[in-house]
């Protein structure tokens, strides 16, 4: 029902933010088998492609029929931790890359020059970089995820990126929006309602996301702070 005659592209975002899933091979290739039917562009969003803990990600551009109709977009930002820096790219046929590169002109007149040679070098960088930086964000999940839990909330354990989600239901908001306003002066924590990222905001209006991409006193104190203002 969502593929109509009017339909000439899909978005997909794989590992997802903010839930934290990485598609399956299965679904992936039922994504797959519908474009090639319906003869679809796909604009598939990976930037969160080497943070993924037990989980295996698959650029669906590797499935066949797939390359001559996939963009992919991926990010130094988060592959690197250079968030501030703005430096993405993206692949696919010539083609398609060049209608993102005309259409990005009229978006943004470029992004930071001196950077793009350092995200260069780290795009050269061993691999190792990339799994060190694996198992220290899995680390770090394990920890948030934890302590969430015992705080007696919900946790989505999630398979990629460095966000966890969490059911506040217990907790007596009406939903995740007031959660999340009232949190900074009640426990001074700050949080994200998943509401902002629904067209359905009913569809996520009691979750709300978390970062693990902090330090471990930072996840530490954050934790201590919710257990003083709710516990």
């Amino acid at each position: 029902a969502a593929i109509t005659p009017r339909t000439r592209l899909v978005l997909l975002n794989s590992p997802h933010n903010p839930t934290g899933t990485v598609l399956t091979r299965d679904e992936l290739s039922a994504v797959a088998e519908l474009a090639i039917e319906h003869d679809l562009l796909v604009v598939t969003d990976e930037v969160y492609e080497h943070l993924t803990y037990g989980a295996e990600h698959v650029p669906i551009a590797t499935w066949p029929g797939m390359a001559e109709r996939t963009v992919t977009i991926s990010s130094a930002g988060k592959t690197f931790s250079f968030t501030g820096w703005k430096v993405g790219w993206a692949t696919g046929p010539a083609h398609l890359v060049g209608a993102v590169a005309a259409a990005k002109q009229y978006l943004t007149f470029t992004s930071g020059a001196p950077l793009q040679p350092a995200v260069a070098t780290a795009l050269g960088l061993p691999d190792q970089v990339l799994v060190d930086l694996r198992v220290d964000l899995q680390r770090r999940r394990d920890l948030l995820c934890d302590g969430l839990s015992a705080f007696g909330l919900e946790v989505f354990v999630p398979a990629g990126t460095y966000f966890a989600t969490t059911d506040i239901s217990p907790l007596g908001y009406p939903d995740g929006t007031a959660f999340c306003l009232d949190l900074p002066t009640r426990a001074g924590v700050v949080a994200i309602p998943h509401q902002v990222f629904y067209d359905d905001a009913d569809a996520g209006r009691m979750l709300v996301r978390w970062a693990f991409c902090k330090r471990d006193q930072v996840l530490h104190e954050a934790l201590d702070r919710l257990t003083r203002a709710f516990g």
